[in-house]
C-alpha cells in the first residue's frame, strides 16, 4: 500500500463548515473528483442542498449536523461520519466563526464562543479522527486558517486569536506526525467572498471595513472565490507520495493596472 493515496484514488473525506463558502466549495470539488464526502455544519438544510448537488452530479455525499462549539455534537458527528464512510482518510477543517469583538469589549462570552468553535472544537474533532488515520499510516488533515494570522485586524480579537492558535496547533501537529505517513497542512487564504459577517449590523460592518482600510489590510478590491481556495485544498491533498505541502498562502490577484488613456496593460500589448 502506498504511503499516501495516489492521485485519482477514492479517499473518504470529511469537510467542516460545508454549508457555505470554502467548506462547501471544497466538498463539491472533492465529491466531483470521486471521493465520498461527509459534509458537516450547523445549518442542516444548507448541507442537504449541497450534498444533493454532489449526488446529482454523480458523487457520494452525506450531510451531518456538526456544532464545533458543542463537544457532544462533535463526538456524535465523528461516530456518524465513520458509519457513513467506513473510514476517514482526509479531514478538511474549514469551519470558522467571526464575531466583531473589540479588545475592550466587556462580553467575554463572545470571545470564548469564537475560540471554542474555531480552535477548541477543531482540536476535539481532529483528536477524535486522527488515531485511526495514524493507525492506517496514511492520510491528510488540512487546516484552513486566514491571512489575519499574518495581518491582524481591529475588532477581530477573538477571530485573530483563534486562527493564530489554530496555526500553532497545526505546526505542532506537523512535528508530531513526522514519519507516521499522515500529513498536516495549512492553507491560509486572503480576503475571500463568503457569508461571514453577513449577519452583522451594516453600520458595524462599514465601521470595521473603514478601520481595516486605514490600517492597510485591505489593499485592493479583489476577493478570492471559494472555488479557488478549494482548488488549493485539493492540490494539497493530491500532492504525490513523498511530498508535503506544509503551508500554502493564497491571495487574490490585484486588479490589473491600466495604462493612462485606458489602453491595454503592457502584458497584453507584449503578448505575455
Amino acid at each position: 500500500m502506498a504511503r499516501f493515496a495516489p492521485h485519482g484514488e477514492r479517499r473518504p473525506v470529511v469537510v467542516t463548515g460545508a454549508s457555505s463558502g470554502i467548506g462547501e466549495a471544497t466538498a463539491r470539488l472533492l465529491g466531483a473528483a470521486g471521493h465520498p464526502v461527509v459534509l458537516g455544519a450547523r445549518r442542516v438544510e444548507r448541507l442537504e442542498r449541497a450534498a444533493a448537488g454532489i449526488v446529482e452530479a454523480g458523487g457520494e455525499a452525506y450531510p451531518l449536523r456538526l456544532d464545533l462549539g458543542d463537544p457532544a455534537s462533535v463526538d456524535a458527528f465523528v461516530k456518524s461520519a465513520v458509519d457513513c464512510l467506513g473510514e476517514i482518510d482526509v479531514l478538511v477543517n474549514a469551519a470558522g466563526q467571526f464575531v466583531p469583538y473589540a479588545a475592550t469589549d466587556p462580553r467575554p462570552d463572545d470571545f470564548d464562543a469564537v475560540v471554542g468553535v474555531n480552535l477548541l472544537g477543531t482540536h476535539r474533532l481532529v483528536a477524535a479522527v486522527l488515531p485511526a488515520i495514524i493507525e492506517r499510516g496514511r492520510g491528510d488533515v488540512v487546516f484552513v486558517t486566514s491571512e489575519v494570522v499574518r495581518s491582524p485586524r481591529v475588532r477581530a480579537g477573538s477571530y485573530v486569536s483563534s486562527k493564530w492558535g489554530l496555526t500553532g496547533y497545526a505546526r505542532s501537529l506537523q512535528m508530531e506526525l513526522e514519519q507516521t505517513g499522515v500529513r498536516a497542512s495549512i492553507v491560509q487564504p486572503g480576503q475571500t467572498v463568503s457569508e461571514m459577517g453577513g449577519d452583522w449590523d451594516p453600520a458595524v460592518t462599514t465601521e470595521i471595513l473603514e478601520e481595516w482600510i486605514r490600517w492597510g489590510v485591505a489593499r485592493h478590491a479583489h476577493f478570492l472565490h471559494p472555488d479557488a481556495v478549494a482548488a488549493v485544498v485539493r492540490t494539497v491533498i493530491d500532492a504525490p507520495p513523498g511530498t508535503h505541502l506544509t503551508f500554502v498562502e493564497v491571495e487574490p490577484e490585484a486588479p490589473v493596472r491600466r495604462p493612462p488613456g485606458g489602453g491595454k496593460p503592457r502584458s497584453e500589448r507584449e503578448g505575455t
